[in-house]
């Protein structure tokens, strides 16, 4: 990882590698008062950290900036500039501008993103946006944006993802759903679903998964079932799972017995 200090060693270039020349600078009145500095703070360096220094000194020029050629430049002033300066941004060519720019832009111009080309933009939006408007962006195409949906969306809405198309996704739903809805979830075809399932239903309900196909599922319903239906494990074909299920088996008779014991029952 490049530290701040090997990147103030790189000599002054702009961003098509040409030696940047304080004495022909437009910013003459700056560099005089020390708000701008060679190889530290510049808008016309290369590199994010002496444009972002620079904006940071001078938040006021920011404004100035946001049509410049050089794609850094353009989304570092987005950070500075006046909230409406933003839209202009909105339908930038570059999705790193438009990433920034969703970061601090108002809630009707952030609507306009929802649909963006760029994932991680359309991410940022999926994070911003009141959880009520989160509907309309159910089945954007990325995984991970749906996956944001999932953990924001108003839990009465979330029956509407039981069926996404990816494990992540559905994970996420289950995680969160109402348990009156979790059910509907059981028979999901990836256990990873299904051990989340597992481990929020009451254990009155975990006897569906008695016979699931994998060993892990299993695991979480001995461990949790009621002791009257451990019986429905104690031939599992899966050493690890019996071995709970004989384990507390043992333990209720351990307590029985004391029980009995303390209530003067001769043994």
């Amino acid at each position: 990882m490049m530290t701040i200090d090997a990147v103030e060693a790189f000599e002054a270039l702009d961003w098509q590698a040409q030696p940047i020349d304080c004495a022909t600078c437009a910013h003459q009145t700056l560099l005089a008062s020390g708000q701008c500095e060679s190889q530290h703070a510049c808008v016309f360096d290369r590199y994010a950290l002496r444009i972002d220094r620079f904006f940071r000194w001078n938040p006021a020029l920011a404004k100035d900036y946001l049509k410049h050629p050089y794609f850094e430049v353009r989304a570092i002033a987005a950070k500075y500039v006046e909230v409406f300066y933003l839209p202009q941004l909105v339908a930038d060519e570059d999705e790193t501008v438009r990433w920034s720019a969703a970061q601090r832009l108002t809630l009707s111009q952030l609507r306009l993103l929802r649909t963006d080309p760029d994932r991680e933009v359309r991410i940022r939006v999926a994070t911003r946006l009141p959880e009520t408007e989160l509907k309309s962006m159910l089945h954007d195409a990325d995984y991970y944006v749906r996956t944001i949906v999932a953990r924001r969306l108003p839990i009465g809405l979330l029956p509407l993802m039981i069926h996404d198309a990816d494990r992540e996704v559905r994970s996420e739903v289950a995680k969160r759903i109402a348990l009156s809805s979790l059910r509907l979830m059981a028979d999901d075809p990836e256990v990873q679903v299904r051990l989340v399932v597992a481990r929020r239903l009451p254990a009155a309900q975990l006897s569906l998964y008695i016979h699931d196909a994998d060993w892990r599922v299993r695991y979480e319903v001995a461990q949790r079932i009621d002791e009257k239906q451990l019986y429905g494990l104690q031939a599992d074909d899966d050493e690890v799972v019996r071995e709970i299920v004989q384990t507390r088996q043992r333990l209720s008779a351990l307590m029985s017995s004391v029980s009995l014991s303390q209530c003067g029952v001769q043994l």
